[in-house]
């Protein structure tokens, strides 16, 4: 097989996935997508990519496949299910999974698609849509010198920094659930420390604007807190991804006897929105958990 990938396949055109096929067609990749929504798929193939009827039609066309979908269980599918890529893509084909997974599920995987002769790099990425639209993301990954080798140029489309973690599967996935924890405590304190300012009769938007040129800011706090300022929840990033990927955290601290007392209040409150009938909301409704106060209402470029 040639070592120059220049076909490859995306598969999940979220709010990650489909910055991540248009900054590789920007590139001149050839581009296959695979989605579950067709006017999603619609939108990447008007500008130019190539769309495909399965995961298992799509693995027959390409040299690389990025799974940029929510968690295990839908990696899993993709792969090995009945319209599974994995048993069509040609041996040395890379498969590079981008999933918040828990590590020991990267293991294993990387295991089972070595058996199959397909080299895989775990790589869980992050930076938000706005950054996966520009080729701007950070990429933690792990996996052969070879893998990465080959898909120099397809890194270079996709993100400003990748962070080669070692050779094993499950690297990459231990330092995005680090990520993850850091940012769904922040997530949670940024919507506590707004709940609180509101509940002291604090403007909303000067008490934003005094804590993010202060020591207090962070970079969730202002990211997401002018979605709580617009009355904007509309999914980039949902309540029910961080009950997910603190599930992860909590559950591989678990298993090593460590405690994390700060990552398990946050999961609780995420947990408790996702139960007030908010998980399909964007992270920050997490803020409406909170009694007692009036958040600001829907502007005219915000959502419900």
């Amino acid at each position: 097989m040639s070592t120059n990938i220049r076909r490859v396949g995306v598969i999940g055109l979220g709010a990650m996935g489909m910055g991540v096929a248009q900054s590789l067609l920007r590139a001149g990749f050839t581009v296959h997508v695979f989605d579950l929504r067709p006017e999603v798929v619609a939108k990447v193939v008007e500008q130019g990519a190539i769309g495909a009827p399965s995961p298992a039609a799509l693995g027959a066309t390409v040299d690389a496949l990025l799974i940029l979908v929510v968690n295990a269980q839908q990696t899993e599918e993709v792969l090995f299910g009945e319209q599974g890529a994995a048993a069509q893509l040609l041996p040395g084909s890379v498969v590079i999974a981008s999933a918040t997974v828990s590590p020991e599920f990267a293991e294993a995987l990387g295991q089972r698609l070595e058996a199959l002769q397909l080299q895989f790099i775990d790589a869980p990425v992050s930076g938000g849509a706005a950054k996966a639209a520009a080729g701007e993301m950070s990429v933690m990954a792990s996996g052969s010198p070879a893998a990465f080798a080959r898909c120099e140029a397809l890194f270079e489309a996709i993100c400003a920094r990748l962070y080669r973690l070692g050779e094993r599967p499950g690297q990459g996935s231990k330092v995005k659930m680090i990520n993850q924890l850091l940012a769904g405590v922040h997530i949670a304190a940024a919507a506590e420390a707004m709940a609180l300012g509101l509940k002291a009769g604090c403007d909303a938007r000067a008490l934003y604007e005094v804590i993010s040129n202060s020591a207090g800011n962070s970079w969730m706090f202002g990211n997401r807190v002018p979605h709580i300022l617009d009355g904007d929840y509309t999914p980039l990033s949902a309540v029910n991804i961080f009950v997910k990927d603190l599930g992860i955290v909590l559950d591989y601290a678990k298993k090593s006897f460590f405690p994390l007392p700060l990552s398990a209040t946050a999961h609780q409150m995420f947990l408790q929105a996702s139960a007030a009938g908010h998980g399909g909301e964007d992270d920050s409704a997490v803020v409406k958990i909170f009694p007692g106060i009036v958040l600001p209402a829907a502007s005219a470029k915000g959502g419900s």
